[in-house]
């Protein structure tokens, strides 16, 4: 009986040994399993993290993405109001040069118009009765009104057609230029005498101007498109009221060749040659 007792108690105990080493080896691995767990779950958090990292970057990128698409069409707007700038800059360049090449050929044309002027009117230029200036794209003659009319008069005198045709015969080219004649005076109010034809020198230096338009209409061929007359009485002095010398310089008829785009510029109160219709 002992031996058996001692028998099964030996079977117990292994039993148990096994049981135990059962139990450690389960417990073993579940704590490897746990730990497997664990790091199965540290790993899905990297993934996750990972994951939404690239989300965040793809996020970026594609905010980059428009940015640099945005820089692109700014700097192809950019590019173009450059070109176009460019291209402006460059048909006003080619304009300005036509210009500057139209206003010297003008230039030229308007010194031929002098040296034909000197040329035709050189007798009374020696005589001093005449004078002839260009400013680049003005030309002024000036007639002292003694060649043109007898005092207190605006008829033109004989003499005075004589140059008056040879004007004509210069001016009559000219196409390219308004041509204003204006009327002066000397300060000496109109004589008593006079004045039932002129009552002020306003009158005088106004027809004075007209009657020499006429002419250069009716006598001379000028285009009257071209012509225009003003008169100034004695507001445009060119030497002192204080001498004869001074007044008989002041008492003067003035042709002037000026643009035509000067035309609504001109400043004075002029007679239309369309009012002599």
């Amino acid at each position: 009986g002992t031996a058996s007792a001692q028998g099964e108690i030996a079977t117990l105990q292994k039993r148990a040994a096994e049981l135990e080493a059962n139990a450690a080896r389960i417990a073993k691995e579940r704590e490897q399993l746990r730990q497997e767990q664990s790091q199965l779950a540290a790993t899905l958090e990297q993934e996750r993290q990972r994951l939404k990292a690239g989300e965040a970057e793809k996020a970026r990128l594609a905010r980059e993405h428009e940015q640099l698409q945005q820089q692109q069409s700014q700097l192809t707007a950019s590019l173009e109001q450059e070109r176009q700038r460019l291209k402006a800059e460059e048909a006003d360049k080619a304009r300005l040069e036509q210009e500057r090449l139209a206003k010297e050929e003008e230039i030229k044309r308007l010194t031929r118009t002098q040296e034909e002027l000197s040329k035709s009117l050189q007798d009374e230029i020696a005589k001093g009765n005449i004078t002839i200036q260009q400013v680049r794209d003005r030309l002024t003659i000036n007639m002292v009104d003694r060649v043109l009319f007898d005092s207190g008069q605006a008829q033109v005198k004989p003499a005075g057609i004589k140059v008056l045709k040879q004007v004509a015969d210069v001016l009559k080219t000219v196409t390219d230029k308004q041509i204003r004649i204006e009327g002066h005076t000397d300060n000496v109010p109109i004589s008593s005498k006079l004045q039932d034809r002129f009552k002020t020198n306003w009158e005088l230096s106004t027809a004075r101007a007209t009657t020499v338009v006429r002419y250069l209409i009716d006598q001379g061929g000028v285009d009257r498109q071209y012509l225009s007359a003003v008169g100034y009485a004695d507001t445009h002095p060119i030497a002192s009221n204080d001498s004869e010398e001074g007044r008989s310089s002041n008492r003067r008829i003035e042709i002037v060749l000026y643009p035509k785009d000067l035309k609504q510029i001109a400043g004075q109160v002029e007679t239309s040659t369309a009012a002599l219709k």
